[in-house]
């Protein structure tokens, strides 16, 4: 007896032929799941198919789409134990990178079909669940800049010609970062918070070794004195996310926690898992193997800080760390 799942597929995500792509999922699915196939519309979301999945009692939820649809699928199963397949079909596709989770279709269905599940992190960004991360200033700014039009027309190039955009009004901002031990404070142009990231989401890379199931959360502070220096210290992070290596620029840094409480003068936009949710202050807290999803197995790393050379730095040792 086939096993069975509920397959939330998003028809509108990226720039590919949608019927093509839920004939080839079936195809490559139906033989050994039975699929209860939803469609998103611009009323129902993957979230709300997700937790009607939820409350029927599913084996299983396989999400396709963008990653919007994927973050919002998990954000349903969270706590649940019911396994996620991903099948990513978006722009830019971070989810399935994060994670680990090949992009094709062919492959992400072999991954459902015969790799392990695992329990990996999530956490909560002032209540809302997020799977990847939170970014403030300059990420939340690009994202905002890149709509639907733009991906749809220029697929992951809208993000860097967005960025290239933003670079123009670049501002630093006061920044208070508070954890567990101590209290930080600093200026920036971006800070991000990150459960989860691939390689291209630059800003979140300050330890290039983000490990999805630790149970801490990866901060990353960038604080360029100028625009050549913004520049600099994206394509710094690019290599050091490309050779896994972390940072090494006083203009960057970088530490792991299990919580933050982030404030910021000005208040500053705030993007979660690629969807605009307000302003500072944000408070993320990660819960520890809060997902259970079909990946395949990475290698870890040690965790690592730096905080040293950011500008206007100072770093208060809370009274339970220094007894």
């Amino acid at each position: 007896m086939n096993r069975s799942a509920c397959l939330i597929f998003n028809p509108v995500a990226g720039q590919g032929d949608p019927e093509q792509a839920l004939t080839q999922i079936r195809a490559l699915l139906e033989s050994e799941i039975d699929l209860d196939i939803y469609l998103t519309t611009a009323e129902v979301g993957a979230d709300q198919l997700a937790l009607e999945a939820v409350k029927r009692g599913v084996n299983a939820i396989i999400a396709s789409g963008g990653d919007g649809t994927l973050s919002a699928a998990a954000t349903a199963v969270v706590g649940t134990n019911i396994p996620l397949g991903i099948i990513s079909r978006g722009t830019a596709n971070a989810f399935a990178n994060a994670l680990g989770i090949p992009d094709t279709i062919d492959a992400a269905c072999q991954t459902i079909l015969q790799g392990a599940t695992r329990n990996v992190d999530v956490a909560y960004c002032n209540d809302q669940p997020m799977v990847l991360l939170a970014g403030i200033g300059f990420e939340a700014e690009t994202v905002e800049l890149a709509d639907r039009e733009a991906k749809n027309r220029f697929g992951m190039m809208a993000y860097i010609l967005a960025g290239i955009q933003q670079l123009r009004n670049l501002e630093s901002f006061d920044v208070e970062i508070e954890t567990e031990d101590k209290i930080i404070k600093t200026s920036a142009s971006a800070v991000t918070v990150a459960n989860a990231a691939p390689a291209t989401s630059v800003l979140a890379q300050g330890p290039a070794g983000i490990i999805y199931d630790d149970g801490l959360l990866d901060l990353t502070i960038v604080a360029p004195a100028s625009k050549a220096g913004a520049i600099a210290a994206t394509y710094h992070l690019f290599q050091s996310a490309s050779s896994g290596s972390a940072v090494e620029r006083d203009d960057i840094g970088y530490l792991r926690a299990k919580q933050f409480t982030i404030k910021t003068d000005p208040p500053q936009k705030v993007v979660l898992d690629g969807e605009m949710v307000g302003t500072t202050p944000i408070e993320v807290k990660c819960m520890p193997a809060g997902l259970r999803i079909f990946v395949p197995l990475v290698e870890e790393v040690e965790p690592t800080e730096k905080l040293e050379g950011l500008p206007n730095l100072t770093i208060e040792l809370k009274e339970s760390a220094e007894e």
